[in-house]
C-alpha cells in the first residue's frame, strides 16, 4: 500500500456517504476499556478501493468513487444482503475494509442484475477498461469462527466490533491466543 493509511477526516459525508460511521456522533463513544469481539462465527473480510493513477482525469475517477456510496447505502439498507458494515479510508489509494455474512452473500450481491454493483461494474469496464485512467481492486478472505482475534483499547466500537458483540478482554479473552483459543473447537487426544 505504500504507507499507512489515514482514516477520513472530511466532512461528515464524501460523494454522498457517510463517511466511516464510527465518526458519528452516536458511535463516537470511547470505550476505556480493553475490549474484543467475539470470535463464535464465520466472517468474510472483504477489502476494495481504488487508486487515482492519473489526478487529471476527474471523469473518470469521479465516477468510480461515486458508485461506492450507493453501494454501500443500499447494502446498509437492505441487511438480508449480507453486509454487516465497514471502515473507510481516503487518499490517492482508497481502502473499504468491509465484513459480509458469507462468500455466498458476498457473490450474489456482485452479480444481482437489479443492485448497484453490476451496472457499476460493467460501466467500469466500458468506460475505464484497461486504461489505467484508474485502477481498481479487491481482496476476499475467509475466515473460520475461532479463527480471528481482535483487541480494542480506549477505542470507539471499530471494524470487526462494530458487527460484533463486544466483551471485555479479560479471563480467558486477556491475551491473543486466548481469545484464539476461547471459540476453538475442543480436540480429542490421539489414541496411543
Amino acid at each position: 500500500m505504500g504507507g499507512r493509511p489515514m482514516q477520513a477526516t472530511l466532512p461528515s459525508s464524501f460523494l454522498g456517504l457517510e463517511v466511516n460511521n464510527v465518526h458519528t456522533e452516536s458511535l463516537m463513544k470511547i470505550i476505556e476499556q480493553r475490549m474484543t469481539a467475539t470470535n463464535e462465527s464465520d466472517v468474510v473480510v472483504f477489502l476494495i478501493g481504488m487508486r487515482i493513477n492519473r489526478w487529471w482525469k476527474v471523469h473518470q475517477w469521479a465516477r468510480v468513487a461515486a458508485a461506492m456510496p450507493r453501494m454501500l447505502r443500499e447494502l446498509e439498507a437492505n441487511p438480508e444482503l449480507g453486509y454487516l458494515g465497514g471502515e473507510a479510508w481516503f487518499g490517492r489509494t482508497t481502502l473499504l475494509m468491509s465484513y459480509w455474512k458469507s462468500t455466498e452473500h458476498l457473490m450474489r450481491y456482485a452479480k444481482m442484475r437489479d443492485a448497484e454493483h453490476l451496472p457499476a461494474w460493467r460501466a467500469f469496464n466500458k468506460r475505464v477498461g484497461t486504461r489505467g485512467d484508474v485502477g481498481v481492486w479487491h481482496e476476499t478472505y475467509r475466515v473460520s469462527a475461532g479463527a480471528y482475534e481482535t483487541v480494542y483499547v480506549n477505542m470507539p466500537a471499530f471494524g470487526l466490533g462494530r458487527t460484533r458483540p463486544l466483551v471485555e478482554a479479560r479471563g480467558r479473552h486477556a491475551e491473543a491466543a486466548g481469545r484464539l483459543a476461547a471459540a476453538a473447537p475442543v480436540e480429542t487426544a490421539k489414541a496411543a
